[in-house]
């Protein structure tokens, strides 16, 4: 059995009073390969951005790179929520069944303007967009990227002071 490890992040941003989340929109094709996606979300299919980790690259490492790459914004690690683990199986080549790993972080925005990605990335990322954190049980895709949101937003909660702190 096939093995991945992936890393990804939410990553918030304080904009006119309340958390907001980087979220993108992937590619519709890919999206009928995921394992557990809704069939319809209001407003479109959303992710949280993640990829696989890079050999020689630390998870956390990952999460920034591909926050970037797939948003268009730069972050700084907050904290590590927590990792998903489930099982799929490959849609296309081999058909193989896949343990996949992917650990999640709590990211502060810091620079940068979201949607602001390559012509390259657009193969696998159709748009990136802030989405309020409160909307995030209703518009993510994903019932884990869900339950990681909400861990998130519990985090915040718990730390107001983050709300007032200024990205570098």
């Amino acid at each position: 059995m096939v093995r991945e490890i992936s890393a990804g992040g939410v990553v918030v941003r304080w904009l006119a009073g309340v958390w907001n989340f980087a979220a993108i929109q992937p590619r519709r094709e890919l999206l009928s390969a995921a394992p557990g996606a809704k069939k319809k979300s209001p407003g479109g299919l959303l992710a949280l951005p993640k990829g696989l980790v890079d050999p020689g690259e630390k998870p956390d490492q990952t999460a920034l790179r591909e926050v970037r790459e797939e948003t268009g914004v730069t972050a700084s690690v907050i904290t590590k929520l927590r990792d998903i683990k489930y099982f799929y199986v490959r849609s296309w080549g081999d058909g193989e069944r896949v343990f996949k790993i992917v650990s999640f972080y709590l990211l502060q925005y810091e620079s940068g303007r979201i949607d602001d990605i390559s012509q390259e990335m657009r193969v696998e990322v159709h748009s990136a967009l802030w989405v309020p954190l409160e909307e995030a049980s209703v518009r993510l895709s994903y019932k884990s990227e869900r339950d990681v949101v909400r861990q998130a937003l519990a985090y915040l909660q718990s730390h107001p002071e983050l709300a007032t702190a200024r990205p570098k």
